[in-house]
């Protein structure tokens, strides 16, 4: 299953999309909340169901111990968000100055989290929250450079509007050379679309020069229910937020699917000579009867 990392230019709906996916997947979920300016699902959503004392921030002195500790401290810092258990989360940090000693942690929690898509068949979303660069390149303390490059699907969530639009503009590019030369290449670049304003899907795709691999409607009623938890609102199970977000699961599926069997296969390079052949006959408008 994919490992998908959710990032915006600045605030779009990164953790409401990912809650959204994570519990609309039909399979087992996890969304791990991995941003360093601090979770809201915990205070949000759960409403203060969990503690400080569980969840991101207590993986790194479990991984200074070594990669035992931190697989046996990720397994109990998840938190059930079903009855059944399917729906986890890693409850994210309580304090943005608690980031700075996660630096050492990202890569080896990036591999936790990948046995846990490839062995244990879940669907993991990565809430990486807002981009941030520093000359160019990913801020080492402000954006968890590793998950981002180790994903399987990096997706930067934006509004059909023209400030986001705008804001993303300008990140798009750094973000995908940062792909392309540390992490698992340029084409896991996406975008998620959420549907408010005027812009379309091909036409988000035309301004920022990436694909819209999965769009999620404008539902104010079931996203403030994901922001600030209570009383979900009349009709949740069958809201558009959660329908489309089931489909968008299995479009990253597909998608991620499609990127490994272009790495075991890539396309072969043409033939020098019948290039050459197919050019002559296309210059000269192909054979005559």
């Amino acid at each position: 299953m994919p490992v998908t990392a959710l990032v915006s230019a600045k605030s779009s709906g990164v953790t409401t999309a990912a809650l959204a996916l994570t519990l609309a997947s039909k399979r087992p979920s996890l969304l791990a909340e991995c941003d360093p300016a601090g979770g809201t699902v915990r205070a949000g959503f759960l409403q203060g169901q969990v503690s400080a004392g569980f969840g991101l921030y207590h993986l790194a002195a479990a991984e200074r111990t070594g990669t035992e500790a931190l697989a046996n401290a990720f397994a109990s810092h998840l938190w059930g968000m079903d009855e059944a258990g399917h729906r986890k989360l890693l409850p994210g940090l309580t304090d943005p100055a608690q980031a700075a000693a996660l630096g050492r942690t990202w890569p080896a929690l990036s591999e936790v989290m990948h046995v846990m898509a490839t062995e244990a068949g879940y669907d993991v979303f990565i809430d990486t929250g807002r981009l941030a660069l520093e000359s160019g390149r990913l801020h080492t303390t402000l954006t968890p450079a590793p998950l981002l490059h180790r994903a399987d699907l990096t997706l930067m969530v934006v509004r059909g509007t023209e400030q986001s639009l705008t804001l993303a503009r300008h990140l798009i590019d750094p973000l995908r050379t940062e792909l392309a030369e540390r992490g698992s290449g340029p084409d896991a670049l996406g975008l998620l679309l959420i549907e408010e304003g005027p812009y379309r899907a091909h036409q988000v795709t035309d301004a920022l020069k990436a694909p819209v691999m999965a769009a999620l409607p404008w539902d104010p009623d079931t996203a403030g229910y994901f922001t600030n938890g209570g009383r979900p609102p009349r009709g949740y199970a069958r809201s558009p937020l959660l329908r489309h977000a089931r489909t968008a699961t299995e479009q990253l599926e597909a998608a991620t699917s499609r990127r490994h069997i272009h790495q075991q296969y890539p396309p072969r390079p043409a033939n020098a000579q019948l290039a050459g052949i197919l050019q002559r006959l296309t210059e000269r408008g192909g054979p005559r009867g």
